[in-house]
Order: C-alpha cells, then sequence, then structure tokens
C-alpha cells in the first residue's frame, strides 16, 4: 500500500500532516494497527499509547522468526484503502514454493472480529482446509484480479524455497501486502492433517 510517512518516535508523527483517513502500524509488529477513518475523531492519546506499546515488543522472542531480532522498531503511516465491490478489505494470500504459487486463502470479515479463512486452489476451487478461524458461511467471490496476483506472486517469490506474498483487491485493482516467511511462525496445524504433509512435499530442498 502507498506509505505516508516513516517515523523512529510516537512523538515525530505529526497528525496534522496527515489525510483524513489513515492506517499507522509498527514495521516490526503484527495486527497492532491504528486504523483511521475519522481523523477529526481520532483519539491520538489513545493511538499513541497503542503504539508505544507495540515498538515494544520483538516477534523474535515470541514465535522464534529470525528476521524479527534485529528490525529496528519503528512506525509507518500507509494510505486508507477499502473495496466497495466486497464492502470490507480481504486478503488473498498466496503459498509459494521455489516460486511457483501452490495454494492460496482467502481472509474474511476481519472488521467484524469474525475472521473467516477459506482456502482455494490456483483454479479457486475451495479446499477442505480449517486453520484457526472457520470458513465462511457463504462462498468468496473470486477477485478479478486473481490471475494477475497469481503471476506477481511468482514474481515476488522467486528464488524462496517457500513464502506467503499477500495482496489486496480494492475496486478491481491489486495492492501489494507483505512477504510472510513464517504463515502463524509454522506453528498453527491444518486441519485435516494430511495437509501438513502436502504443504511439506512443496519445500523442494537444494542437492546437497
Amino acid at each position: 500500500m502507498p506509505t505516508l510517512g516513516v517515523w523512529d518516535s510516537v512523538d515525530n508523527i505529526d497528525f496534522e500532516q496527515l489525510p483524513s483517513q489513515f492506517v499507522l502500524k509498527c514495521t516490526h509488529d503484527s495486527e497492532g494497527l491504528v486504523i483511521c477513518k475519522d481523523k477529526a475523531k481520532l483519539d491520538v492519546s489513545r493511538a499513541k499509547e497503542k503504539l508505544r506499546q507495540c515498538q515494544k515488543q520483538n516477534f523474535y522472542y515470541i514465535g522464534r522468526e529470525w528476521p524479527y531480532k534485529h528490525v529496528k522498531p519503528r512506525i509507518i503511516a500507509e494510505q486508507y484503502i477499502e473495496d466497495h465491490v466486497d464492502g470490507e478489505l480481504r486478503d488473498y494470500k498466496f503459498f509459494c514454493f521455489n516460486g511457483e504459487p501452490k495454494a492460496m486463502f482467502v481472509a474474511s470479515e476481519r472488521s467484524k472480529g469474525t475472521t473467516k479463512f477459506d482456502y482455494y486452489d490456483l483454479e479457486f476451487n475451495h479446499l477442505d482446509i480449517m486453520q484457526k478461524y472457520p470458513n465462511a458461511e457463504t462462498p468468496r467471490r473470486k477477485p478479478v484480479c486473481f490471475d494477475e496476483m497469481i503471476e506477481l506472486a511468482k514474481i515476488l517469490s522467486k528464488g524462496f524455497l517457500h513464502v506467503r506474498v499477500d495482496f489486496y483487491e480494492v475496486d478491481g485493482k491489486v495492492f501489494f501486502g507483505e512477504l510472510t516467511f513464517y504463515h502463524f511462525s509454522g506453528f498453527m496445524p491444518f486441519r485435516p492433517a494430511n495437509w501438513d504433509k502436502i504443504f511439506g512435499d512443496w519445500i523442494v530442498l537444494p542437492p546437497q
């Protein structure tokens, strides 16, 4: 997503210069978001305190994901985006292996606090996978930019044994989210359990 600003300290954020809608988050954090839909109604003191607490966390010690270990804690502001087709911002997350997407899932209903995960193959056929969150009660629509997402995922994942490439679709346009190297820190099993082996077999180690 477009970046509006980057700061080392909460106290350096110039809220006056930010637009009426934006998102604040830490570069080294997970899920610690401040989502501002109307700056006139934003509790700035509360937002700063949340970000201060997020800056104190080091996810290396939580999930042992080594890339977090020496990341400098900073705060970024991103453009607020919303998809008017679905009425929410859904995540489209592709599991890639050596530059080849193999499966993906759609994360929906996050803003409602009733998160749903639905897994699909690359033909957008629903897979019998559940992981942490239940499946949606109604089928998720295939994104307009699905094929474009697949091609971008191939490019972004090239050279990595495994990485998850995350996108958003906003009114028919693709936005890149992030690269995730450790899905749920590698701790969350798939149900049914045979999918653990399927995903594991997709990891092809280089010859020794």
